[in-house]
C-alpha cells in the first residue's frame, strides 16, 4: 500500500490517509469542501461545496499520477437531497462519459458542518 499525500488538498482531519494506492487503484478518502489554502469550508452552498470536494479529489489524483477521467466510483454524501439536481449538475461538470458508478446518500450530519462529502476509487495510469 502506498499512501498519497499532497498539499494541494486538505490534510486528513483524523487517523487516515488522503488516499491509498494499491494494485493499480487509488482509494481517495472522503473529501470535505475544505479549501487547502485556508483550511476552511469554502461556502455554505452545497453546489460550491461539491465543486471543492471534486477539486480536492482531482488534486489528490494528479498527485498520485492519475486523473478524474479514470474515476471508477464516487460515493457522495449530502446533508440534504433537496438540492440534488444542482449538486448533480456541478458534479457532472467534472466528468465525461463513461461516467463513474455512483451512490448518493442523504446523511444526518457530516464532519465540520459540511453539506457534501465525496470519496472516489480511481484507476491509476498504466
Amino acid at each position: 500500500m502506498n499512501p498519497v499525500i499532497t498539499q494541494d488538498a486538505p490534510e486528513a482531519i483524523g487517523p487516515y490517509s488522503q488516499a491509498i494506492e494499491i494494485n493499480g487503484l487509488l482509494f481517495v478518502s472522503g473529501q470535505l469542501p475544505i479549501d487547502p489554502e485556508t483550511g476552511a469550508i469554502v461556502s455554505n452552498d452545497p453546489v460550491q461545496q461539491t465543486i471543492q470536494c471534486l477539486r480536492n479529489i482531482q488534486a489528490i489524483a494528479r498527485s498520485a499520477g492519475t486523473d478524474l477521467d479514470r474515476t471508477i466510483k464516487t460515493p457522495v454524501l449530502v446533508y440534504e437531497l433537496a438540492r440534488f439536481q444542482e449538486i448533480n449538475e456541478a458534479y457532472a461538470s467534472f466528468f465525461v462519459a463513461p461516467y463513474p458508478a455512483r451512490a448518493t446518500f442523504e446523511v444526518s450530519a457530516l464532519p465540520k458542518g459540511a453539506q457534501v462529502e465525496i470519496e472516489a476509487v480511481i484507476a491509476m495510469k498504466a
